[in-house]
């Protein structure tokens, strides 16, 4: 068996963390290829190496550039040199620091600025190891217009990751065809991770965190909510959308075309199970409902118009009307006389009156309203399909407390059920759902 690890920026905090991660990869010589973030919070107020990494290539943009950026260099130096004598590994970053300071004068990118915490503490987990290091700029590859290209990018990877028994690649970047750094998105290790786990074909993607595992409910909501044991690639698709943000909700696609399942483990409690992501599982969840999680911030369109049903086209007039402003849309009830579109209301705000004007142009309704300051809560699970009454236990349980339900959406895979509710709300309609379907377990 091949396993591939990947652990984040709590985990790789400090020299006592570091320690940890090592023991755990010792611990198991089927862990083959490491993963790493940049260096995250020590405590609740400390400041995340990327963000330093940031500060200081805005730093290295103004007046007296070289200055102020060689300042704020000071303390990311400082935070990779604690690291290294906490762990006394002969491993010097002076060279990569000088390049680094050169490159950010120069204003190379921002994407460049910001993969240097993980390209930094790839090469002192290589040393520490006394593993491979492989810039994640070589293997990595995105099209030329930032997208990810996945094909070369597995040709590539396969053809490096045989040469190395053991290697560290770091997480977050990659580069675009002219050898221009390109970041994935905030979190965007785990994606890596799920790419290099693809490459080289491994039996399991271990993606190693400060949590034991995927939890039920947010646990800034829900005191103590309970852990889920095994999710499928969809659910967690589902409820990564809606904010669970334990792993990057891109980083399922590269192990769910091998059918490589990940376990999210917790770096400082290693003994626990915890959350097995899978393709698909005979086993049952240990709730009706394997997860529930939330958005704020949306608003809702309302669309009336008589006989709206019997006209072709209208769905598609309506929709081009945000699809000509650059807006997106989330969900899309509707009724025979009626359609309802939700949006990010923090892309619909500044371009509401074109909107407006654009449906009237293109539709002709009879009627538009507004209604702002909405919440989207996801009850996802693989086993409401089979259980009935669970839509009726939903609003049962708002109902009782007192929830107004806004919209109804559910998907034909009978997987979820997405509810809109008031912003005011968005907590009480969580915790009820969780109480129905989790404490009283009716």
């Amino acid at each position: 068996m091949s396993k591939v690890v990947k652990f984040g920026g709590s985990s790789l905090a400090s020299a006592e963390q570091f320690k940890k991660v090592g023991d755990i990869i010792k611990a198991d010589r089927e862990r083959r290829y490491v993963v790493p973030s940049a260096p995250g919070k020590r405590f609740s107020d400390d400041i995340k190496v990327t963000d330093m990494l940031y500060s200081c290539y805005a730093a290295a943009a103004g007046e007296d550039a070289e200055k102020k950026m060689a300042a704020e260099m000071d303390g990311i130096k400082a935070r990779y040199q604690e690291i290294i004598d906490g762990l006394g590994v002969k491993v010097s970053l002076a060279d990569d620091f000088e390049k680094i300071g050169e490159d950010f004068l120069k204003q190379v990118g921002k994407d460049y600025a910001a993969s240097r915490g993980e390209y930094l503490n790839g090469k002192i987990m290589a040393a520490y190891l006394g593993w491979d290091f492989i810039d994640s700029a070589e293997v990595i590859k995105f099209h030329e217009n930032g997208e990810f290209d996945a094909a070369k990018t597995n040709d590539i990877l396969k053809e490096r990751l045989k040469e190395s028994v053991h290697a560290v690649i770091p997480g977050f970047y990659g580069s675009l065809p002219d050898g221009t750094i390109k970041t994935f998105s905030r979190g965007g290790s785990d994606i890596t991770g799920s790419i290099v786990a693809r490459a080289c074909k491994a039996d399991v993607y271990e993606n190693w965190t400060d949590v034991s595992g995927v939890l039920v409910a947010d646990p800034r909501i829900i005191e103590n909510p309970e852990p889920i044991e095994t999710i499928t690639y969809k659910e967690l698709r589902e409820l990564s959308y809606m904010g669970f943000s334990v792993l990057h909700e891109d980083a399922i696609f590269p192990v769910r075309t091998e059918g490589i399942p990940i376990n999210i483990k917790n770096t400082n409690a290693p003994q626990d199970k915890g959350t097995w992501i899978v393709e698909s599982t005979c086993q049952k969840s240990k709730y009706v409902i394997t997860g529930v999680a939330g958005k704020k911030g949306f608003c809702s369109i309302n669309i009336e118009k008589d006989m709206m049903n019997g006209e072709i086209g209208f769905g598609r007039k309506v929709l081009q009307a945000f699809e000509d402003n650059g807006i997106s849309f989330e969900h899309m009830p509707s009724g025979i006389d009626t359609m309802t579109v939700f949006v990010h209301q923090d892309e619909f705000l500044h371009k509401e009156q074109q909107v407006v004007s654009a449906i009237h142009r293109m539709a002709n309704p009879d009627n538009i309203d507004i209604e702002a300051d909405l919440a989207l809560v996801a009850v996802v699970g693989r086993g409401m399909k089979s259980a009935r009454g669970t839509a009726g236990r939903i609003f049962s349980a708002l109902a009782h407390a007192n929830v107004n339900v806004k919209m109804i959406d559910q998907g034909s895979s009978e997987l979820n059920i997405i509810i809109g509710v008031a912003n005011d709300d968005f907590d009480t309609a969580i915790k009820a759902i969780y109480d129905i379907f989790v404490l009283s377990r009716i």
